[in-house]
C-alpha cells in the first residue's frame, strides 16, 4: 500500500494538514504529484544507485519529492536544514546524490552551493520560487503525466545520523526490488501494533528531514491516514492542533514533554487531549519524573520505542510495564539486546555495559567500510555506542552514550543522571551534563543549564540546583559547577549537541595551558 492506494478509494482525504496554515494535500494530489516527479526523474535517466536529496524545511509537498523518489525504486536523503553550506556539500556529496530539490526555506543554503561543490549533481530544482542558478521546479515536473510509471518499485531513504559525535555518516540498506504494494516497511507493522487504522490522524511535530518523521508519515500515507505537520514545534501549538484536528497518536520527544510541562498549569489543562490513543516518544532519554508527569496527565497512552536511525535493535515498553520498571526504556522487539564490556564479553545482570543488538535488518555507513566494521562482532551484532545494562526481566536500561562518559579520579559517571536531576527542578528549562578537565581527577563534573528565566541566572541558583542534584544522587555524579545558557544546542529532534558544548570548553582548557606554559617555554627547560 502507498498513496496511490487511496488515491481512488479516498480521494479527497487529507493525506497531509501543515499544522500552521491549515493547507490540505489531499490523496489524489499527493498521488498525481508524486507521480509528476516519478515520470521526471524516468526523463532525465535516474540510474539505480542514483540519490535525490531532499533539501527542504517542512512544507506541504515534502512529500511529493519523497514519494515520487521512493515509488519508482530509487534513494531519496533528507538533508537537515540547520546545517551549514560546507555540511550540506558534505551529505550531498558523501550520498552521491545527481538531484537536489530545494525550497524558500533553504534558499539562503542553496544558493551558496556552487556547482563545482557539487559536481556530482546534475539537476538542481527550486520548488516554490526562483533562485538564481536553480531550475524551477514546477517548470520542470508540472506538465508531466498524473498517472503512475508503468514499473513501480520499492526505494529506500538514505539516513544521515544526527552528527553529534562526529561528522554524519549516511545509513543505507539494500534496496528491496519488491513491487510497491508490497509492505517491506516496518514502520507500518509498527503503526498497526499501536493501533493506527486508515483514517487516524497522526500528528508530525518535528522536521521531516529527521528519520522518525519522515519514515512514520510515510508509513501513515501506506495505511491511509493524515499526517499533520508541524512546521515548528510550540508546546501550545502542538496541544490546540491534538484538540483541532482529533488526533489518535504522534511520536514526540522528551524535550517536547519537558516543554509542555513548564506551560502554565492553566493553559495546558485548557486543551481537551481526548482523542489520543497512543504517543510514542523516543530519540532520547526521558527523565523518571518527566515522564511520570506525562502519564499521570495524559493517561497510559504514553509508550517508549528505543532504537537508531542505523536500526540497531528496537525497545518498546507501555505506561503500564514502565511504572513496574520506572527508566526502562523496554524489551526487545527486533532481535534480542546483549551487554557486553570493552572486551567484547557479556556482563552480569545488572552491570553496565555497551548496548549491542541482534540487528534483522543489516546496514552499513555509505562510504566508510571501517566505521561500518567497527560497528560490529564477530556474531554479527551492531552498536551505535549507546550504554546500559539490563534488569532480571530482561528490561533495557541506558545510561547515555559511551562517548559522554566521564572519568573523574578513576571513577565512571554517567552524566545522564545528573541531567534529568536537574531538568525535574521547577527553575530548569533544559540541561547538559559533561566532563571537564581537572588537574587532579582528569575530569570533574560540569552543568550548562537554561533555566526557565535567565533573570534568575546567577551563583545563587547555581548554589541551589547542585544541592538540589546533592539531594537526589551521590555527590560525585553531581556538577561541581554550572553554567548558564539561554539555549542548549539541539536538534529539532531533541537531541542534545552535547559534543559541542564540551569541545568549547576543553578548548578553553587548553588555551589556558598554553598561555601558562608560554612564560616557562621562552626560559628553556625547567630543572628540579
Amino acid at each position: 500500500m502507498y498513496p496511490g492506494t487511496y488515491a481512488t478509494s479516498a480521494s479527497d482525504r487529507a493525506a497531509i494538514i501543515m499544522g500552521s496554515t491549515g493547507e490540505v494535500v489531499t490523496y489524489r494530489q499527493l498521488h498525481e504529484r508524486s507521480n509528476q516527479f516519478s515520470h521526471y526523474l524516468r526523463s532525465i535517466g535516474l540510474a539505480a544507485d542514483d540519490v535525490v536529496a531532499i533539501l527542504m524545511t517542512n512544507n506541504p509537498r515534502y512529500h511529493e519529492v519523497a514519494w515520487g523518489t521512493r515509488q519508482i525504486g530509487r534513494y531519496f536523503t533528507p538533508v537537515n536544514t540547520h546545517l551549514t553550506p560546507d555540511e550540506v556539500v558534505h551529505i550531498i556529496n558523501d550520498s552521491g546524490a545527481t538531484v537536489v530539490v530545494a525550497n524558500p526555506g533553504t534558499a539562503d543554503v542553496a544558493s551558496r552551493l556552487a556547482p563545482e561543490l557539487i559536481p556530482h549533481v546534475q539537476h538542481r530544482l527550486f520548488l516554490g520560487g526562483e533562485l538564481t542558478g536553480w531550475e524551477s521546479y514546477d517548470d520542470a515536473v508540472g506538465g508531466r503525466p498524473t498517472a503512475p510509471v508503468a514499473d513501480e518499485a520499492e526505494g529506500e531513504i538514505i539516513q544521515y545520523s544526527a552528527g553529534t559525535t562526529g561528522k554524519p555518516k549516511g545509513i543505507r540498506r539494500r534496496l528491496p526490488k519488491v513491487p510497491m504494494n508490497s509492505e517491506v516497511d516496518p514502520t507500518v507493522a509498527f503503526l498497526r501494533a499501536i493501533g493506527f487504522q486508515e483514517g487516524n490522524t497522526y500528528l508530525s511535530p518535528a522536521p521531516l528531514y529527521h528519520s522518525a518523521p519522515i519514515h512514520w508519515t510515510m508509513a501513515v500515507h501506506r495505511l491511509g491516514g493524515t499526517a499533520l505537520v508541524m512546521e515548528k514545534f510550540d508546546p501550545q501549538t502542538a496541544l490546540a492542533l491534538i484538540e483541532r484536528y482529533h488526533v489518535t497518536h504522534s511520536n514526540m520527544v522528551p524535550t517536547m514533554f519537558v516543554r509542555m510541562l513548564k506551560l502554565d498549569e492553566d493553559v495546558r489543562r485548557s486543551f481537551d487531549h481526548s482523542s489520543l490513543q497512543q504517543v510514542i516518544h523516543a530519540a532520547a532519554p526521558c527523565p523518571v519524573d518527566v515522564k511520570r508527569a506525562m502519564i499521570e496527565w495524559w493517561g497510559p497512552i504514553i509508550a517508549e520505542f528505543y532504537s537508531s536511525s542505523e536500526g540497531a535493535g528496537a525497545t518498546f515498553v507501555t505506561s503500564a510495564d514502565w511504572l513496574s520498571h520506572p527508566g526502562t526504556v523496554g524489551k526487545a522487539m527486533l532481535g534480542s539486546m546483549h551487554i557486553l564490556d570493552d572486551s567484547g564479553k557479556p556482563v552480569p545482570v545488572g552491570e553496565i555495559g555497551t548496548v549491542w543488538a541482534e540487528t534483522p535488518q543489516p546496514f552499513e555507513y555509505l562510504n566508510d567500510e571501517e566505521k561500518t566494521r567497527q560497528q560490529r562482532n564477530e556474531q554479527g551484532w551492531s552498536t551505535v555506542g549507546d550504554v546500559g545494562y539490563l534488569d532480571g526481566d530482561g528490561y533495557l536500561y541506558l545510561t547515555d552514550r559511551k562517548a559522554y562518559l566521564i572519568i573523574s579520579g578513576g571513577v565512571n559517571i554517567y552524566p545522564q543522571e545528573a541531567e534529568d536531576a536537574l531538568i525535574s527542578h521547577p527553575k530548569v528549562y533544559d540541561a547538559a551534563v559533561f566532563g571537564v578537565p581537572n588537574p587532579d581527577f582528569g575530569e570533574e563534573v560540569k552543568a550548562v543549564v537554561q533555566p526557565v528565566s535567565m533573570d534568575e541566572a546567577g551563583p545563587e541558583l547555581a548554589e541551589e540546583l547542585i544541592a538540589f542534584c546533592k539531594s537526589r544522587l551521590a555527590t560525585y555524579k553531581c556538577p561541581r559547577s554550572i553554567d548558564f545558557a539561554a539555549e542548549l544546542p539541539r536538534s529539532d529532534a531533541g537531541k542534545l549537541y552535547k559534543r559541542r558544548l564540551k569541545e568549547r570548553y576543553w578548548a578553553e582548557f587548553s588555551e589556558t595551558s598554553e598561555r601558562l606554559a608560554a612564560p616557562l617555554a621562552d626560559s628553556g627547560p625547567v630543572k628540579s
